[in-house]
């Protein structure tokens, strides 16, 4: 089989944290004997066996768009830029449709990407993520979408299970949902934790947002002092002002945290009001080991067992409570235990996810066959 992946975000360099879940993705995928891939996203470190088709052009646009921190960052903050923007993504993704006709299939990243398909019939496997589902709110998209899958045979692959009984609601008669979590590398399940409790270091891995910082910095004043402390991670993508209480580090380095930081940290915390999908930094995190405090959104609440791989917390009187119980050396181990295993059992390695995503490329090219 042979596959168009389209995505916009995408590592530039082996260090950068952006797209990290397409780069282990398409290398999973492009190491399998069944599967053949072109792609077209930013630029950025590729499997020898795959054929890049984005023009030298495109790859400037597209870089532009990941620096300026990807459309639906735009659509939030610079509304007016946002939308001209998607329309030049949109006006790109026709062309490239239009052209590269003779591929078995597409396999779009997000809902966005898949839209310019309108009016072809060629298979569709559609990664959704969490930002998709708000982009179900705006007028006309359903109706839109309808009409887009029922010109194909079309596999919705939501990678969190809250998301399949709305998308079964609104399209499980003109495509098949399934449920398809993504991977997790085998450096972050080869991570032996030796946690550092004196003092405590509690990480925070994100992209600097109002939304994705949630209530952290008002409910941690006075938490994280003397023998706690909080170090994050992360690029600043809108102006949030970091307490000094705060180490701050810049944007995170995978390699950096997987050599140094998550052996040795207490836990991780996420009080992200944002629209999470199924957070890929905290899957990671649970793979190495690491004991989680979570804000309860349904992405989180999916992962995050209360009371036995982490914490659902929901003022700051139980943030305070969580960090006194994980603390405590014996029961973070107990909870560090949970946690990898809970991701070996239920979502397992990238060559796991991409033997899921072949089994639903089999699914749309041979029902199209027929």
């Amino acid at each position: 089989m042979e596959a168009l992946a389209t995505y916009t975000s995408y590592p530039l360099s082996e260090s950068d944290w952006r797209g990290r879940f397409v780069f282990d993705l398409v290398q999973a995928l492009a190491a399998h004997p069944d599967c053949r891939l072109r792609l077209w996203g930013p630029p950025g470190p590729r499997p020898e066996n795959t054929r890049y088709i984005a023009s030298s052009t495109e790859q400037d646009w597209l870089r532009t768009l990941l620096e300026q921190g990807g459309i639906a960052h735009l659509l939030r903050n610079h509304p007016l830029t946002g939308l001209v923007t998607a329309l030049g993504l949109m006006q790109r993704l026709r062309r490239i449709y239009r052209r590269e006709t003779d591929v078995d299939l597409v396999h779009a990243y997000w809902l966005q990407t898949a839209l310019p398909l309108m009016g072809t019939s060629t298979p569709l496997v559609a990664s959704v993520l969490g930002t998709d589902m708000r982009l179900l709110s705006w007028p006309g998209m359903i109706i839109a979408l309808r009409r887009l899958f029922r010109q194909r045979r079309t596999f919705l692959a939501p990678n969190a299970a809250w998301m399949v009984p709305i998308l079964e609601r609104h399209f499980g008669d003109c495509a098949t949902v399934r449920y398809m979590p993504f991977g997790i590398a085998d450096r972050w399940f080869a991570i032996r934790r030796n946690p550092d409790m004196n003092p405590r270091r509690w990480l925070v891995v994100l992209r600097l947002t109002k939304k994705k910082i949630g209530p952290l910095f008002e409910w941690g004043d006075g938490l994280f002092s003397g023998q706690d402390e909080l170090h994050l991670f992360g690029p600043r993508q809108e102006d949030v002002a970091i307490p000094a209480w705060v180490h701050y580090h810049g944007p995170a380095d995978p390699a950096d945290l997987v050599n140094h930081w998550y052996s040795s940290a207490t836990g991780m915390i996420s009080l992200s009001a944002h629209d999470e999908g199924r957070p890929q930094v905290l899957l990671e995190a649970m793979a190495a080991g690491l004991p989680v405090i979570v804000s309860p959104l349904d992405a989180h609440r999916e992962i995050v067992h209360h009371g036995k791989s982490g914490f659902h917390v929901d003022n700051a009187d139980q943030l305070a409570t969580a960090l006194r119980t994980l603390g405590d050396p014996e029961t973070n181990r107990a909870f560090s235990q949970r946690a990898r295993s809970h991701m070996q059992n239920e979502i397992g390695t990238w060559a796991a996810c991409a033997e899921r995503y072949l089994d639903a490329f089999r699914t749309v090219c041979e029902a199209s066959r027929t």
